[in-house]
């Protein structure tokens, strides 16, 4: 699972390898496309950890992320630029209808800049930028493209944030 960002910190949450406490198992969960790759996820997978070991397995210099499917939970934030603090909901038992991000590096890391939108039985949606997220009764899939050109997360002290970089 992810860990929050710490507080008083003005930056995007991008998810990191490190963050994870076990190595994410994808072996027979991903195949090669024209264009990058298919991650295919099942129930109880974590999200960001699978994308990371992917990233990391593969050597992926950079990309964008896209998918659907079902979770059994996930976390969202916003964050308030007054504050400088994310404010984070939890939604659980969700269909994913949309998943779009970027994949890039961040002190030799994987990091991912996430955002979705899920809706209930109710089909009432909500969405944000995704701290956590795990599969849950059905699987998830996940379309990797990857960039030729590699990408940096590096921060801007101008804006007070991550931000890509193109190498």
């Amino acid at each position: 699972m992810l860990h929050a960002l710490a507080r008083g910190l003005a930056v995007i949450a991008c998810f990191s390898a490190s963050s994870f406490a076990a190595v994410a198992a994808i072996d027979g969960k991903y195949v090669k496309t024209p264009t990058g790759y298919l991650l295919v996820l099942k129930p109880g997978d974590d999200v960001s950890a699978h994308l990371s070991e992917l990233a990391e397995r593969e050597k992926i210099p950079g990309g964008s992320v896209s998918g659907i499917g079902f979770l059994e939970e996930v976390k969202f934030a916003y964050f308030d630029v007054q504050t400088k603090e994310y404010i984070s909901k939890t939604y659980n038992d969700v269909e994913l209808t949309n998943l779009t991000g970027s994949l890039a590096w961040k002190e030799g890391k994987p990091s991912l800049h996430i955002h979705g939108t899920v809706a209930g039985r109710d089909y009432q949606a909500f969405g944000g930028h995704i701290l956590d997220s795990r599969v849950g009764r059905g699987t998830l899939e996940l379309y990797v493209t990857v960039f030729d050109k590699a990408l940096d997360r590096i921060f801007d002290a101008e804006i007070n944030a991550n931000t890509l970089k193109i190498k």
